[in-house]
């Protein structure tokens, strides 16, 4: 694997979340910026987007990168998601927070429980915009998966691909806004996402590349060459790994015991499993079920077990099995007569 000039580095499969590039990925370090990434997704999550709040003096007046805004402005939150992460509004950091959760320390208190929720183990919020304080940090590997789960959002994606906006496009804009994100520029294949900087965090990037049908999710932090970094990780992801389907939908997997039948029951998964391969990497699978036997009557919808598959970089993702067809509740005499072959 190739090394980055980068303090913290990653890169992962936006579909199942493994990694497929990992350069200190845990160390928690300052993000700056690309803590909007989260702001936004909670904002997402839980805001109404089409609600028009007030900027605040306090927004208006925030130091940094800002997009413009005056106190007494009249804005929709979309707009301010907009603004968040094309500019990398500090004023509309504030905003947002200002106005989902009535003051910037409530919505920080979701930015931690939510992160919290979703894995983010490494990672804590003290502002909605990620200006250098000691208690706001994350690592590479928070904010790769904080973006996989933005990115099942419609809207998250069509935000943070956009290049430039404006009224123009049918919606009510106050302003015209530029995407400050170079990749979305020099790569065709980039599809977002954030970039951020500050004087402890050094310049960032988080960013997500389309690979065949495919996406992948980079971030280097504490970064000079962010851009150029950033590419190279792609780049190598590209020329080293393909994606392949490891288990087909239905597949039969292995069987499990059932009280009542003399024979395992057959497990089938319940997905095609399309998972990203190294050049002559040992995918390992395993298969991990429940230790006593099962009664009856059971489901194909019901959960039995899970099939883990784990790469060489020691990153897993698991799918669900379940029965390949319904079992109904054993009559007593076909009890019996499993009790009596049992004992034979």
């Amino acid at each position: 694997p190739i090394r980055v000039d980068a303090v913290s580095a990653i890169a992962i499969d936006s579909a199942t979340g493994t990694i497929l590039f990992d350069q200190n990925a845990h160390k928690v370090i300052p993000m700056a910026s690309t803590t909007k990434i989260i702001t936004a997704l909670v904002t997402l999550q839980y805001g109404d987007i089409d609600r028009v709040v007030e900027i605040s003096k306090n927004a208006a007046s925030i130091r940094g990168s800002k997009v413009g805004y005056k106190a007494g402005d009249k804005v929709t939150i979309r707009e301010l998601l907009y603004g968040l992460m094309l500019k990398s509004g500090n004023d509309c950091a504030i905003a947002i927070a200002e106005g989902t959760s009535g003051t910037v320390e409530k919505f920080c208190e979701v930015m931690n429980e939510f992160a919290v929720s979703i894995g983010l183990l490494d990672s804590h919020f003290e502002s909605p915009h990620g200006l250098d304080s000691n208690s706001h940090y994350s690592s590479a590997y928070d904010l790769a998966i904080a973006t996989k789960k933005a990115k099942e959002i419609e809207e998250f994606n069509k935000i943070v691909s956009t290049k430039l906006i404006s009224g123009e496009e049918g919606i009510e804009f106050t302003k015209q806004f530029n995407n400050i994100n170079k990749l979305l520029y020099s790569e065709p294949n980039c599809t977002g996402v954030k970039t951020g900087y500050t004087g402890q965090a050094g310049k960032c990037l988080v960013s997500s590349f389309k690979l065949d049908k495919n996406e992948i999710i980079v971030v280097t932090l504490n970064c000079v060459p962010r851009w150029k970094e950033s590419q190279r990780i792609y780049e190598y992801v590209k020329d080293n790994y393909e994606y392949k389907k490891i288990i087909e939908a239905g597949e039969v997997i292995g069987d499990i015991k059932v009280k009542g039948k003399d024979k395992g029951i057959p497990l089938v998964a319940e997905e095609d499993l399309i998972f990203p391969v190294r050049n002559e990497e040992k995918i390992v699978k395993d298969i991990v079920l429940p230790n006593y036997e099962l009664t009856t009557p059971i489901r194909t919808t019901d959960d039995i077990g899970m099939l883990t598959i784990t790469n060489e970089l020691n990153s897993k993702y698991a799918i669900t099995l379940h029965l390949k067809e319904d079992i109904e509740k054993i009559g007593i005499w076909d009890y019996i007569k499993y009790m009596i072959n049992k004992d034979e």
